[in-house]
């Protein structure tokens, strides 16, 4: 399917609006029935109907339809935040006494659910760097229900062969989720490479703006309409239409905005790499990266996200070059129209931090809409502030 007809056509039936070009945001908690009979038909089906926002709405409909062309997907689910969307993938794969294997480091709230939730129902979580086929294999064990994936992961972008993986899941009759937030689906589809469940935090590319939180769960009709029908009515923590109006916006602009933030990357990764104060960039297309023939094999770009780590001694030398920047705002997330940064040493307190631990001493750069020598030149700056400091 063309991308052009998925983010201007697909899903807008303009003549049942007024001809509009911008859908309408169907602003309403529920919808009336002209019989008995309709309404008894929609209580047996929902997921067939509209019948409460709780549920289906027009407007988060139309968003549906697009996201899951988009992943190459038969169906998906937009929750109100990424971690909405991974609670229920995973919830509705897993009872008591099940197993997961994920990833290293999964994002925050994936390893909070692994930690501190699921143990509470008798649920293991068995965590494996992810490198190669063999340590999942390896890792494992009679009752593993979930393979949960994140590739790349969103600080040293560590990646895992998606096909590989998802082969041997299916051989064992594990089903796999993947976290593709880095990538978007523009850059990478893992369910066309095998993967079970795709989720991402439409926060990022899919808005553009930073002025929406959501999260998109896509697979196959069967499995979307299992999780509808249990995990996201019962949580509720289905999408706003507004917030479904606002994600559709966003998409209109998506791959040029994509455009853009992949040549202004490129522009900023070469001159941080220059730089006599940076130690070295993680970046998965850079040819330095460790996984870069595997990043070409499974993904369409990269977009801008990128780690630097700083030759330093002191953990106040990565704050006050943090705090000298004038434009590139300090914040999570990335995606946006803004440029952002964020240091490691942020999420510690400051007597922990270990020089001889580089990602201690390393900053997240996300590289966004603005001219890319605009953004240099307030690195610059940023470095002339810790000329003086070890």
């Amino acid at each position: 399917m063309d991308i052009s007809y998925i983010l201007n056509e697909l899903g807008e039936t303009r003549e049942d609006y007024f001809r509009a070009i911008a859908p309408p945001i169907v602003q309403t908690s529920n919808f009336a029935f002209a019989t008995v009979a309709d309404l008894r038909a929609s209580f047996a089906d929902e997921y067939a109907t509209w019948l409460y926002s709780r549920g289906r709405n027009p407007t988060v409909d139309i968003l549906r339809q697009k996201l899951a062309a988009l992943d190459g997907a038969e169906d998906c689910l937009v929750f109100n935040s990424g971690a909405a969307a991974i609670f229920a993938a995973v919830l509705a794969q897993v009872g008591s006494g099940d197993h997961i294997v994920s990833v290293k480091e999964p994002y925050a709230w994936a390893r909070k659910m692994f930690d501190d939730i699921l143990p509470r129902f008798q649920v293991g979580v068995t965590y494996v760097e992810g490198k190669t086929v063999e340590e999942f294999e390896k890792a494992l064990q009679p009752n593993t229900r979930v393979i949960y994936l994140e590739s790349p992961n969103s600080w040293l972008y560590g990646l895992q062969d998606l096909a590989a993986v998802a082969a041997l899941a299916r051989s064992k009759g594990i089903i796999t989720i993947c976290d593709n937030s880095y990538c978007s689906p523009l850059y990478q589809q893992p369910y066309t490479l095998g993967i079970d469940l795709v989720l991402q935090s439409a926060t990022k590319y899919i808005s553009g703006h930073s002025d929406t939180v959501a999260g998109v769960l896509s697979g196959s009709k069967t499995m979307i309409e299992r999780i509808f029908n249990s995990e996201y009515m019962n949580i509720g923590s289905g999408i706003q239409p507004f917030n479904a109006w606002l994600l559709i916006r966003g998409l209109r602009t998506l791959p040029a905005r994509l455009e853009r933030i992949n040549r202004s990357t490129s522009v900023v990764l070469k001159w941080l790499q220059s730089h006599p104060r940076v130690e070295q960039v993680i970046f998965p297309f850079d040819p330095a990266f460790p996984q870069y023939e595997l990043a070409r094999k499974q993904m369409k770009g990269a977009c801008g996200l990128l780690t630097f780590i700083i030759r330093t001694e002191q953990c106040q030398t990565l704050e006050t070059f943090c705090n000298s920047l004038k434009h590139i705002l300090m914040a999570v997330s990335w995606g946006g129209h803004e440029s952002l940064i964020i240091p490691k040493c942020a999420g510690m307190a400051p007597e922990a931090f270990n020089p001889a631990d580089p990602l201690h001493r390393s900053i997240r750069l996300y590289v966004g809409l603005e001219e890319p020598e605009y953004l240099v030149a307030d690195l610059e700056q940023a470095f002339a502030a810790i000329a003086h400091l070890s």
